[in-house]
């Protein structure tokens, strides 16, 4: 087996070998009492994890699952789409999908988004929606969520506000109360560090009162069902009964550490990461103050072409990711998220250093 400390793509994330045995455990049925003891359980951690008060819903999917719910059941008519990379461009394909119209508000890939400008567009646009991609993986950009929402909030409380936080929550600050978000979500396999197939989302009373507005909500992602479900401790559909084993030993591990630690870690890792790359002469793709601290894209020169440089890596028994989309050759992707340390990192920047030379 691979040693641990060598898999650092940008998700999936590598998965502690504790957390991994805990999905050896038996079976159990899904609608059984035992199963609403592991998801009461998992709840307390998962709100934490959230900074929320509201239940956080478990699905059996990938988060692009809980992407289309949110379409689904927060988007009337008319969604604004704030575009910067290849996972904001999803998001917003998403909403037309699904029957509803949207525009972009679109800026360079490497660019955050100006809150003025989001407040300015929704003030002379028909809107009642709003996505959002916090951390853009393909980039390494953390768009500036809390005063993305101020500025929605500044305008109506009729437009939600849906958020992709699949590289952010657990990784970096995301205050899903005191900001205001309607509908937040995250994927298993990144910053919480679990093995892919679950996604977890939470809703703003505002967001179900939408729903219950909404036809064509469709089956398998109606948030209302989700709702009514978790009030029993239950999954609308048949959960990954041996994910969510795993998933409640991982939010353990993650209270032991403690919640505030876990995100100074992952920070300090980004730091490490920045300091590396500029102190060789190397190009961050994201600027300085918009950084994501859960994956940092660091530009090459022409004779360097990233997948090259992945695959030289690889040899060396480290993962890390080649350039996303139209970056794929032009840039590198270091995922520093989950469980990895400083000192981990440090290790792959050394051989990083010598694949460079």
């Amino acid at each position: 087996m691979t040693p641990w400390g060598r898999f650092f793509l940008p998700g999936p994330t590598e998965v502690r070998l504790e957390v991994l045995a805990a999905m050896s455990h038996p079976v159990i049925s899904h609608r059984g009492p035992e199963m609403s003891a592991l998801l009461r359980q998992a709840d307390p951690g998962l709100r934490t994890l959230f900074r929320t008060a509201r239940p956080v819903y478990v699905a059996t999917a990938s988060a692009t699952g809980l992407m289309e719910a949110g379409v689904r059941c927060g988007v009337r008519k008319r969604a604004l789409a704030l575009v910067n990379g290849a996972f904001a461009e999803r998001f917003r394909d998403l909403v037309g999908d699904c029957g509803r119209d949207c525009e972009s508000y679109t800026v360079a890939w490497g660019e955050a988004h100006d809150p003025e400008e989001v407040e300015r567009r929704l003030r002379v646009g028909d809107f009642d929606a709003v996505t959002v991609t916090h951390s853009e993986t393909s980039t390494g950009v953390l768009n500036p969520l809390a005063e993305i929402a101020e500025a929605v909030r500044a305008v109506s409380d009729d437009i939600l506000l849906l958020v992709d936080g699949v590289t952010s929550v657990g990784g970096a600050p995301v205050e899903t109360d005191a900001w205001g978000l309607d509908w937040t979500l995250t994927g298993s396999q990144k910053a919480m560090a679990l093995p892919p197939g679950l996604a977890f989302g939470t809703a703003s009373a505002r967001m179900l009162e939408r729903a219950g507005t909404l036809p064509g909500r469709g089956q398998y992602f109606d948030l209302l069902e989700f709702d009514a479900q978790w009030k029993r401790f239950q999954t609308p559909q048949t959960p990954a009964v041996s994910l969510i084993y795993a998933l409640v030993e991982q939010l353990g591990r993650m209270e032991q550490e403690g919640w505030d630690a876990r995100l100074a870690r992952h920070q300090q890792m980004a730091e490490r990461c920045w300091q590396w790359a500029e102190g060789r002469g190397l190009q961050l793709f994201a600027p300085a103050g918009y950084r994501s601290p859960t994956v940092t894209t660091i530009s090459l020169p022409p004779e360097q072409p990233g997948s090259q440089v992945a695959a030289r890596l690889t040899e060396r028994g480290y993962t890390i990711g080649a350039g996303y989309g139209k970056l794929k050759d032009t840039t590198i992707r270091l995922g520093h998220m989950g469980d990895h340390t400083v000192q981990e990192l440090d290790a792959l920047l050394t051989e990083l250093e010598e694949v460079l030379a």
